[in-house]
């Protein structure tokens, strides 16, 4: 069984491009922290590269960003290349199955990963009640 559940932070804002069939393909990469901390009392880090696709991809593309937490739900696979001066390389992808948003929404309740602007409209457009007060309390039936 080849599975892997990772909770971190994104590293970078995620990339959403297209294959030439014309599926959708989010990358992005988390910063996970490790349970331990080294002799000296710092705390390793690790990063790893996620790869997302279709519908699931153009969703992490637009509700994330840069710092968000998410939980990452997927699949190990290795890639082998050769880099620049000739040396062959290693490559260690995520494949993503499932991703839970855990960045807490702001105190207007929307996302921070929203545009700025967007928010500001959007906020601007709620109205909130306006509440009246009431002089002679003699018809409210629990007093």
């Amino acid at each position: 069984m080849n599975k892997v559940f990772l909770i971190g932070n994104l590293t970078r804002d995620p990339e959403l491009s297209e294959t030439a069939s014309g599926v959708a393909v989010c990358h992005f990469s988390i910063a996970v922290n490790r349970n331990y901390a080294s002799q000296d009392g710092e705390r390793q880090t690790d990063f790893f590269n996620c790869t997302a696709w279709r519908g699931q991809a153009e969703t992490i593309a637009r509700y994330t960003k840069k710092g968000n937490k998410v939980a990452v739900t997927g699949s190990v696979q290795l890639r082998n290349y050769e880099d620049n001066q000739g040396i062959k390389r290693t490559a260690v992808d995520i494949i993503v199955q499932d991703v839970e948003f855990l960045t807490p929404k702001t105190s207007d309740g929307f996302d921070e990963g929203m545009d700025a602007t967007a928010t500001r409209t959007q906020a601007s457009a709620k109205k909130k009640p306006v509440l009246q007060m009431l002089e002679d309390d003699s018809d409210v039936p629990f007093f």
